[in-house]
């Protein structure tokens, strides 16, 4: 059965985050099934005020007992392997084991966020880094020594303890579906996010990969984003587990996503 999930950015009026933790409790008590948040630094216009994804994230894991919660999704490239693997095994802790870590590249042409702080612009090259922490994550969190000697990072014989709650962070890969190499990393974890879907027909064929890639589907989440207005039927029909309601950051409004809150998930 597919699972419900309210997914939002955290501008203007969502970037307070003891309202947005708030709306989280809103959503568990309307019978959402998660919550998540965009990780970005800023926004084009008319976006103006912008807050952190992780700390709301804790805010948001101590307001809810049942809610799946996680940014979706952050870009890999822009953080430090060992800090986000103690940032992901202590939110995992607080929330009880209830993180799904979302990954992609991340993109400079919305934001600039890239190319306007001297991060790294080549897709090839994010994504080798990306590899990298995905890998330096795992063995972290299974709580033994990490000797990771990378391309770009170094771990040298350092123990990360406490592990996560949940034992191993679900993480979800991020991607364009017509583009085969997010489709083949993603098959490596625990799910596939595609991004800019159109229509179900998109879905179908990274789908039938992921089950060719993976013997099987089942315990594999494919994460698809929809309009409130959408109807996710067609969605799960070629393989969607969880849909995530989104807004519009352009016309993004607290009081109409507290109203999309109160109506419940589209059963």
């Amino acid at each position: 059965m597919m699972k419900f999930a309210i997914w939002v950015p955290l501008f203007d009026e969502l970037s307070d985050p003891l309202e947005v933790a708030r709306l989280a409790a809103a959503a568990e008590e309307a019978g959402w099934d998660g919550f998540f948040v965009w990780d970005q630094l800023w926004w084009s216009p008319p976006v103006r005020a912008v807050s952190d994804p992780w700390i709301t994230l804790s805010a948001i894991a101590t307001a809810t007992e049942r809610l799946r919660l996680g940014p979706m999704v952050t870009p890999v490239a822009r953080r430090r392997p060992t800090k986000l693997l103690r940032e992901t095994t202590t939110l995992d802790l607080l929330a009880r084991g209830r993180l799904t870590l979302g990954v992609g590249l991340g993109s400079d042409r919305f934001a600039g966020e890239f190319s306007k702080t001297g991060e790294e612009l080549d897709d090839r090259v994010r994504a080798e880094q990306m590899d990298e922490t995905l890998a330096i994550l795992a063995a972290g969190w299974t709580g033994e020594p990490v000797n990771h000697h990378g391309k770009h990072f170094l771990v040298d014989d350092v123990e990360f303890l406490p592990r996560p709650a949940s034992g191993r962070i679900p993480v979800w890969a991020a991607g364009f579906p017509g583009n085969a190499k997010p489709v083949r990393r993603a098959a490596r974890y625990d799910g596939f996010f595609p991004v800019h879907l159109t229509s179900p027909d998109q879905l179908a064929e990274p789908a039938a990969v992921l089950r060719d890639l993976r013997g099987t589907l089942d315990g594999y989440d494919i994460a698809v984003a929809l309009e409130p207005s959408a109807d996710p039927r067609p969605y799960a029909a070629v393989g969607a587990t969880w849909c995530l309601t989104e807004t519009n950051p352009a016309t993004l409004r607290r009081a109409d996503v507290r109203a999309l809150i109160a109506a419940g998930p589209p059963r």
